[in-house]
């Protein structure tokens, strides 16, 4: 890509990179409690790309102090932002940033560390275990 066109478009490879961290996070899994049945399929099933994408994007920049910096501002101000709205009761942005916290895990140990049993053909009698933890963290009754 010519270096001018980064320029003219995104003002810097900062720039750039900020817009891709913003597509990968718009299309969350998780984006209201009610769908937490389908965010646990997903996670156990791999069936959301758009997701497994964005966890690669992080673990590949995270060691970079500002693009670090870059998707945890743009995580907690959209991503984390939105899915507090949906939660009911108290504590809502803290209880936002531990579901993402458990579906980052979740997603890191099945695609990254390559876990035996969230990758073997029985996994989704898993899902209503970690729809249930889900549904506790989400305070949904």
């Amino acid at each position: 890509m010519d270096p001018r066109l980064i320029g003219k478009y995104f003002g810097s490879k900062e720039g750039l990179f900020t817009e891709v961290v913003e597509v990968a996070y718009e299309k969350s899994m998780m984006r209201t409690p009610e769908l937490n049945h389908e965010a646990a399929k997903a996670l156990l099933t791999g069936e959301d790309q758009h997701a497994t994408d964005g966890m690669l994007l992080t673990l590949r920049s995270v060691a970079n102090p500002r693009a670090a910096a870059i998707m945890r501002d743009r995580l907690e101000r959209n991503y984390q932002a939105r899915l507090a709205e949906g939660l009911p009761g108290p504590d809502k942005t803290g209880r936002s940033a531990l579901l993402i916290a458990i579906c980052a895990g979740m997603m890191l140990n099945r695609t990254v560390l390559g876990s035996t049993v969230l990758n073997d053909g029985d996994v989704v009698k898993l899902i209503p275990y970690l729809h249930a933890a889900l549904d506790a963290v989400a305070d949904i009754q």
